[in-house]
């Protein structure tokens, strides 16, 4: 894998690249829709490509490891044959979904010992077996192994994650190492800054991720209950340490404004399951603001979506309709609010790429986050 700093904004760090991958390219910044056990809730393939302009999805190693499982994806051949999304993907290493478990998990040196939220059976995540699991789902881009601490850890805690963190990142890194590619295109392993909200340990981690000279970075543990200013602050610490040559991802941030925010301090790639699980509770983000499509205003709004947005439902489907979807809890009404948050989020990266390379991101973005932040 390969990154090309096309350019960064005079006023701000925000910044367009170019990431080359086996299975094409990525145009940064970047948002990358959640395929958690194989496929982006509600949306078809098709949609994904064409309309939605997806460039990169994920696939997520806890859930693809207990469904399908990895006989069934050694034999498809890796997941892009699994689920015939042809373009690059990335797999997170499941340090988050283990966190999520914290009732039905234990962490030691040697990894997580956790049990299925499916049928209960015992399982352990090794840094060297999420490696190997990674290297069958066949991800572009593989995640190393980490643990999140939540974000009201208390300091010793979050210094005892850290240190775990790190010494199962080497580990991660070895095995990497020592393995090969199993479908005949390259990977890359990305590890993970952590560190809670403290200001000496996201310094700590950033210092010793950025010396494993990887790929490109990611920054997790963020949006995992801290004040939003506090993200953002530690978004401006660690990318003020990790390499400028090298993608920047931040992991599982969230909302449009959040976006923005993470761009402007010079985040490259970001994934979310906002756009499809709000959508599907029908909240829909637009170019003006929030609409709750289950709101009375809608019922006899006979207007289009969004006549100028980025999806074809925009122009396809009137709120009123939609709004009858939902209260008739059919399931069009959440495909449709699914691929239409994830058209705008994929445009809005897209904009703010356009106006990174023509030197005006500063007063775009200003004037849309007063916009994003209406409710309609």
């Amino acid at each position: 894998m390969t990154f090309l700093l096309q350019h960064t904004d005079d006023k701000t760090n925000a910044r367009a690249g170019l990431i080359t991958t086996d299975h094409g390219q990525i145009e940064t910044p970047i948002f990358m829709p959640v395929g958690t056990v194989g496929t982006v809730k509600g949306v078809h393939l098709s949609e994904l490509k064409d309309d939605i302009k997806a460039q990169i999805i994920l696939g997520n190693t806890y859930h693809l490891y207990l469904r399908p499982g990895l006989d069934i994806l050694r034999q498809a051949g890796g997941l892009h044959k699994f689920n015939g999304f042809d373009r690059p993907m990335l797999t997170d290493s499941g340090g988050f979904q283990v966190f999520s478990l914290s009732g039905i998990r234990k962490l030691r040196e040697e990894g997580a010992e956790f049990r299925s939220h499916i049928d209960g059976s015992k399982h352990i995540f090794t840094p060297e077996k999420v490696m190997d699991i990674e290297r069958i789902i066949g991800a572009d881009i593989m995640m190393a192994f980490d643990e999140c601490p939540p974000g009201d850890s208390t300091y010793e805690y979050a210094k005892q994650s850290l240190g775990l963190t790190h010494r199962w990142l080497d580990r991660c890194i070895r095995r990497f190492n020592e393995t090969e590619p199993l479908y005949g295109y390259r990977q890359s392993l990305f590890p993970i800054v952590q560190g809670c909200v403290y200001r000496d340990l996201r310094t700590q981690s950033a210092e010793f991720v950025a010396s494993k000279e990887a790929d490109g970075n990611a920054i997790g543990g963020l949006a995992v209950g801290e004040p939003t200013e506090k993200m953002y602050e530690m978004i401006e610490l660690v990318n003020g340490i990790l390499p400028t040559d090298k993608p920047r991802y931040l992991m599982g941030v969230g909302t449009p404004v959040n976006i923005l925010e993470g761009i402007e301090r010079g985040v490259d790639m970001f994934d979310c399951v906002m756009p499809t699980r709000n959508g599907r509770n029908g909240m829909l983000f637009t170019k003006d603001g929030i609409m709750n499509m289950r709101n009375k205003k809608w019922e006899n709004d006979f207007s289009l979506i969004e006549p100028d947005g980025a999806s074809y439902v925009d122009r396809l489907y009137t709120k009123a309709y939609l709004r009858h979807l939902f209260h008739a809890q059919e399931m069009l009404g959440m495909q449709i609010a699914s691929v239409h948050n994830l058209a705008f989020y994929l445009w809005l990266v897209g904009e703010a790429r356009k106006h990174i390379l023509a030197g005006d991101f500063s007063a775009w973005k200003s004037v849309m986050v007063k916009r994003l932040s209406n409710r309609l």
